[in-house]
């Protein structure tokens, strides 16, 4: 298959994929299996192991980058490989969590899911602080998604050139929310509601 055509032909899965996953993380965010009459227990145990799994993301992001620019090709596909594997995966349990817990509030230190005034004193300019990392996280991971698809077809067809001037702009944007997304968790941890 030539190079070109290949890129051509993943342009409309790639376009489908970059806004069905958004959508239908933000629907099922929304979405509480208990509410639909599922009895569920909380999977309360998936966020320290999706911020894990953001970070072991970003250090195979750090490890492809060394192997390729060491001459290291295949080991970089297979880095690569694994960190989309381990964004999908993340992508699974955040949804799975979100879907059958409570989502936390930062500051909310007594863990009523109400921020008090008292709370908002506690953690002051801190809040302002988590919601930036928080926000530009959010916007990022959305995105992300069609830059590593388009980077990874344009290596699957050989188009090193091509794939090399996006990787450039893919790997700092995916490495920072790979990063943040643990900055975030660390920072909300305490406020979870078990």
């Amino acid at each position: 298959m030539e190079n070109g055509s290949l890129e051509k032909k993943m342009n409309k899965f790639i376009i489908a994929v970059s806004i069905i996953i958004p959508v239908a993380v933000a629907i099922l965010f929304g979405v509480k299996l208990k509410d639909l009459g599922y009895n569920v227990a909380p999977l309360s145990f998936l966020p320290p192991i999706y911020a894990t799994t953001n970070g072991i993301t970003a250090i195979l992001l750090i490890a492809a980058v060394i192997a390729i620019k060491n001459g290291k090709r295949k080991l970089h596909e297979r880095l690569m490989t694994g960190a989309i594997a381990l964004s999908v995966a993340f992508l699974v349990m955040y949804v799975a969590y979100h879907m059958t817990s409570v989502s936390a509030v930062f500051g909310d230190a007594n863990h009523n899911l109400i921020l008090e005034d008292s709370e908002k004193l506690n953690i002051g300019s801190m809040r302002i602080f988590y919601l930036v990392i928080l926000v530009t996280h959010i916007i990022l991971s959305i995105a992300i998604i069609p830059m590593v698809l388009i980077t990874y077809v344009r290596a699957l067809a050989q188009n090193f050139d091509k794939h090399k001037k996006i990787a450039k702009i893919t790997f700092p944007i995916w490495l920072y929310v790979a990063v943040t997304g643990v900055v975030v968790y660390l920072m909300i941890s305490p406020y979870y509601v078990y």
